[in-house]
């Protein structure tokens, strides 16, 4: 029996918390569609997207207006396109082509980003996927939708520096055919260590070849929410403080739930996961920046930075595995620059640098997310920031990621509109001493000692 109470503040949370279920994510298997010919493998990923997700739309917009909590995106993610490119995709050209069939197919269904457009060469890269990191930057310059990533690195195989390498110059000429609108092809460009399988956030979702052939991935979101009710166990104690996160989280997953079983039912397709992550919007109030300040800290990035958000990763698991049977994805804190106003505003004062950034990415869900940076930083100083993100959650056995923004024709101290949920922010400096040396050595980083658990 639902009780009044929780009708109410349920209510409360959507009206004045930014409450919202941030994205339901068809994951559609396409290894079915690969095919030698390369016009035959378009036509059958175009026709599969379509078909399976036709309802998506209207489906995410009926349970949205029934239960009255917002569904803010209905997205698709997809079997890695170099893998079901590689019999036919023969040229960067070709591989491009297998882009903009993804995107007219987001584009007929109404999606809002498609993921999917990735590669996985933590070990090692094949032919196909070296063809396929070359189209990337013309993949997402010819695009609007589409979403890239690329694993690089995993706890059981090491980082592949040549990967690595590759990818921060791939990263700069991204920029440089998107430099008309702010480089913003960067931002729809991830690449990651220990990535996951049911990930439904952008731009790092893609069906892993262990998922089924279609699922249903929920991924919840309430910074607002998390925020209001730590304001009211002020100066209280740790332990009071942990119990309000971890309850609230619980209520928020629940909402989470409830939405994903019903897409699943209406739609006619298995349910995966829940991800319960805070992802913050540019909207006032709906900030992992807030959060970190309502436990105490000045600004984001002081002292006690890292701690508080361990603090809020650690009790927003706790407390989103008991709401649900399929917790999975990243499912913790993103702490994206330019989509968090407030994380956005600590940078531009000073109390946000880079590298205390890093440090917060040891506790954190994903990474180095969403930073823009000057539009003269080199490849190789990319690379080397890559590098040490993989390290971090190589050894510490996590996700993490990187996404970075090099925008062509700025310097730190400008700004960057990117729109919408991607936001805005000034640009970030950058330690402007040279890596070059290390990231040209080539090969693989080996795995580090605790990976071996056979």
């Amino acid at each position: 029996m639902v009780e009044l109470s929780e009708v109410i503040e349920t209510n409360e949370m959507v009206s004045s918390e930014n409450l919202d279920v941030r994205t339901i994510t068809m994951g559609i298997s396409l290894l079915d569609c690969m095919d030698p010919d390369l016009d035959a493998c378009c036509a059958k990923i175009y026709d599969k997207i379509t078909a399976s997700a036709k309802d998506l739309v209207s489906v995410g917009d009926e349970i949205a207006l029934e239960i009255g909590v917002p569904v803010i995106n209905k997205r698709i993610s997809i079997t890695p396109a170099a893998i079901v490119g590689a019999p036919c995709c023969h040229s960067p050209e070709d591989f491009v082509k297998i882009a903009e069939t993804l995107d007219n197919a987001a584009h007929k269904v109404g999606v809002n980003f498609i993921g999917g457009y990735s590669s996985l060469i933590q070990k090692g890269m094949t032919d196909a996927d070296r063809i396929f990191l070359e189209s990337i930057p013309e993949a997402l310059a010819s695009t609007e939708n589409l979403c890239c990533s690329v694993s690089l690195g995993s706890t059981r195989t090491g980082i592949n520096m040549d990967g690595v390498k590759l990818m921060g110059e791939k990263i700069v000429r991204t920029a440089e055919l998107t430099k008309d609108r702010d480089s913003i092809g960067c931002a729809k460009l991830v690449v990651f260590c220990n990535p996951t399988d049911d990930n439904p956030f952008m731009a790092g979702a893609f069906h892993g070849v262990t998922e089924g052939e279609r699922v249903i991935n929920v991924g919840v979101s309430g910074p607002g929410v998390v925020r209001t009710a730590i304001s009211k166990v002020r100066g209280e104690s740790f332990e009071t403080l942990c119990e309000t996160i971890k309850k609230t989280a619980f209520k928020v997953t629940r909402v989470g739930q409830l939405v994903a079983k019903e897409a699943s039912a209406r739609l006619d397709v298995p349910f995966g996961i829940v991800d319960l992550s805070l992802a913050p919007t540019p909207a006032v109030g709906d900030s992992i920046a807030d959060i970190i300040h309502e436990m105490g800290i000045e600004k984001c990035g002081a002292p006690g930075t890292t701690a508080a958000l361990a603090i809020l990763n650690d009790q927003v698991k706790k407390g989103g595995i008991m709401a649900s049977s399929y917790v999975g994805g990243l499912s913790g804190a993103f702490i994206p620059v330019t989509e968090d106003s407030s994380m956005a505003e600590a940078a531009s004062i000073g109390a946000l640098s880079l590298e205390k950034l890093e440090a917060m990415t040891c506790v954190c869900s994903v990474g180095l997310d969403m930073i823009a940076i000057p539009g003269d930083t080199p490849a190789s100083t990319i690379s080397g920031i890559i590098a040490d993100e993989m390290a971090i959650g190589m050894i510490n056995q996590k996700t993490t990621a990187v996404r970075l923004i090099p925008v062509i024709g700025k310097k730190a101290g400008d700004s960057i509109s990117l729109g919408g949920l991607l936001g805005e922010a000034e640009i970030m400096p950058v330690n402007t001493f040279g890596c070059a040396d290390f990231v040209n050595r080539g090969g693989r980083i080996p795995a580090p000692v605790h990976s071996f658990k056979n």
